[in-house]
């Protein structure tokens, strides 16, 4: 019997190979022209999300009858690295719409919800993730967030904090309890759009990195939400939240590779131009190991997060292979970036240069979607089982 034939994980199929290109022709031609400024002002330009819509980078796994590209998770996380080879705003933009709103959707909607709400995300809607509060961050279920049915509808009650996508979003997914008492068993995912009564979008952060993708707080008074627009079962959405975000750190994953890749090609480029004691900085051995271990653990790196994707895409288990790829994807973009600033020198430490912002996105890697810690424990969680 002949075995079928094995591709290394690196190795793209056709079409993917084809939309890689695209989408890092797209993100050389026209967004890294605007990085710089965009960082500067903090503010993502609204001329190129269209973009994104218009090339579909917005609902990549939504189904084609309801407006999206019918593709698959696999794609979304090339989308991700590519754009954030360029700009790690741009990728987190990207990476919240795909792995956390539409596949939240895609997994726990209703028919009426994806048929309401899919075409929108497809085509013009971006879409953010309200889960963090400011007591509940990595302790996520500790929620004060409250949902309150009344007749037909849920009133809810809480302020959000930390909503990537929050200045932007036409839809939210809102996590509250319906029962304090119940603790995890009582939070409750709903869909709430911005022009719901009782919803604002309050103050955008000053970020240290990824500036252009906007931060907000997202406050809910007496918020009215339509009893449709749960998402899955009442007291369910702790399993909604989990599962998402399982999905989510391989998305984050690759944002943290296409961020290293951008780091090293810079350096590798500097290093052939910049001359020292009469001939170029890449003749120094010394350089040429930093650039060897940074490629290095850019390719290990790599290697979980396609890892994780394909399991994911598999139906397989992909619970710990994620934590393991978010954790050691961030801890490497983080060296790595370090290294390209050093590599650069005194012109790293200026804005003039790209590499001090490549050092300044790396840092929210392990932070947001679970910190390193959590990778950790939830790491340590499933050995031990």
């Amino acid at each position: 019997m002949v075995e079928p034939r094995r591709f290394p994980l690196t190795v793209l199929s056709e079409e993917e190979e084809l939309f890689r290109e695209s989408v890092a022709e797209f993100a050389d031609s026209a967004l890294r022209p605007h990085v710089a400024e965009m960082d500067a002002l903090g503010e993502f330009r609204r001329d190129l999300l269209e973009r994104f819509f218009d090339l579909g980078l917005m609902g990549i796994e939504i189904p084609e009858d309801l407006g999206g590209a019918g593709s698959t998770f696999f794609m979304a996380v090339l989308a991700v690295e590519e754009l954030s080879r360029v700009d790690a705003s741009a990728g987190v933009i990207c990476d919240v719409q795909n792995t956390l709103v539409n596949n939240a959707i895609q997994r726990w909607g209703t028919v009426d919800q994806k048929t309401r709400y899919f075409p929108l995300l497809a085509s013009r809607w971006v879409g953010a993730y309200a889960l963090s509060e400011a007591s509940s961050g990595s302790d996520a279920f500790s929620l004060r967030a409250r949902a309150e049915k009344r007749g037909d509808r849920y009133i809810l009650n809480g302020q959000k904090l930390w909503i990537t996508n929050g200045k932007e979003a036409e839809l939210f997914i809102v996590f509250a309890t319906v029962d304090p008492a119940l603790g995890y068993k009582g939070i409750t995912a709903f869909l709430v759009e911005r022009t719901a009564k009782g919803l604002a979008v309050g103050k955008k952060e000053e970020k240290l990195g990824i500036r252009a993708s906007s931060t907000c707080e997202v406050i809910l008074d007496d918020c009215e939400v339509p009893e449709e627009n749960l998402l899955g079962e009442a007291g369910r959405g702790y399993r909604i939240a989990i599962e998402t975000l399982n999905e989510g750190r391989i998305g984050i994953g690759a944002q943290m590779v296409g961020l290293s890749r951008g780091a090293l090609e810079c350096s590798l480029a500097y290093a052939r131009e910049r001359t020292a004691f009469g001939k170029p900085i890449s003749d120094f051995q010394a350089v040429q190991f930093m650039l060897a271990e940074m490629a290095t653990d850019l390719e290990a790196a790599r290697l979980m997060v396609y890892n994780a994707a394909r399991l994911r895409e598999a139906g397989r288990d992909f619970l710990t292979a994620a934590a393991q790829a978010k954790y050691f994807s961030s801890m490497v973009a983080e060296r790595v970036a370090s290294q390209a600033l050093e590599i650069y020198g005194g012109y790293g430490y200026s804005r003039d240069y790209p590499v001090e912002k490549y050092y300044r996105d790396a840092k929210i890697g392990k932070i947001y979607e679970g910190t390193s810690n959590m990778q950790l424990a939830t790491i340590a969680k499933q050995l031990l089982r």
